[in-house]
């Protein structure tokens, strides 16, 4: 089967199924957010996923890590009966042909409103996703992939955010009001962040207890 001729349904069972392959990891992140208004330096933290839901970051910093790449998307996906696709064809990514799907729920309860995936068919990776949500906007994520293409996981993901809608730690989104308390709003400001994490050490299926993820006292 060439990349032309597979439908839109098929390229999202290919990407469950890439999905379903991972039943647990572990991963080092350093994370880089570079915020309008506020200065949030980098930071290290682990990364924990249990498949269906479970997923902790653990850092002795401020960790902005937004949910969206790493667990969302997927869990959003993995729910077949609960939106439609639309093909939106072959389209040329940074020189990578890519197949473009609009993925638009069909249940009222979802944050995700719609979600655009550009996917890499020949490595069965979702490549770029822009997702218009209703806790935090817009969100824009681009993936780039290495040494766990085969499990679907990046070595490196980039966000790009809408500072006002998107939902920062409670001490970072103070500074940020106020900063704003003390400077006119400038219309050439840039209200857009982006957020770099670099993920290296993966574990994958390995095993990890529940008690990981537990919340403790």
């Amino acid at each position: 089967m060439t990349v032309m001729c597979q439908t839109a349904d098929q390229i999202i069972t290919q990407l469950v199924n890439k999905i379903n392959l991972v039943t647990d990891y572990s991963v080092t992140a350093n994370i880089k957010a570079d915020i309008p208004l506020i200065r949030v330096l980098p930071v290290n933290a682990s990364i924990y996923f249990k498949q269906k839901d479970k997923f902790k970051v653990v850092s002795k910093g401020i960790a902005i890590l937004p949910k969206q790449g790493f667990t969302d998307v997927s869990s959003f996906l993995s729910k077949k009966g609960t939106y439609v696709t639309v093909d939106g064809g072959i389209v040329t990514l940074n020189d990578l042909k890519t197949h473009l799907l609009t993925v638009i729920p069909t249940v009222e309860n979802s944050d995700i409103v719609l979600a655009k995936l550009w996917v890499d068919t020949k490595r069965t990776v979702i490549v770029k996703t822009d997702l218009t949500t209703r806790g935090s906007g817009s969100v824009t994520i681009d993936y780039l992939y290495g040494t766990q293409v085969a499990f679907g996981l990046p070595d490196k993901i980039t966000f790009t955010v809408d500072v006002k809608k998107f939902k920062m730690p409670k001490s970072v989104s103070a500074d940020i009001n106020n900063s704003g308390k003390n400077k006119k709003d400038d219309p050439k400001k840039s209200k857009v962040g982006t957020i770099t994490i670099t993920l290296s050490n993966y574990l994958v299926n390995k095993g990890i207890s529940d008690e990981v993820f537990k919340k403790k006292d």
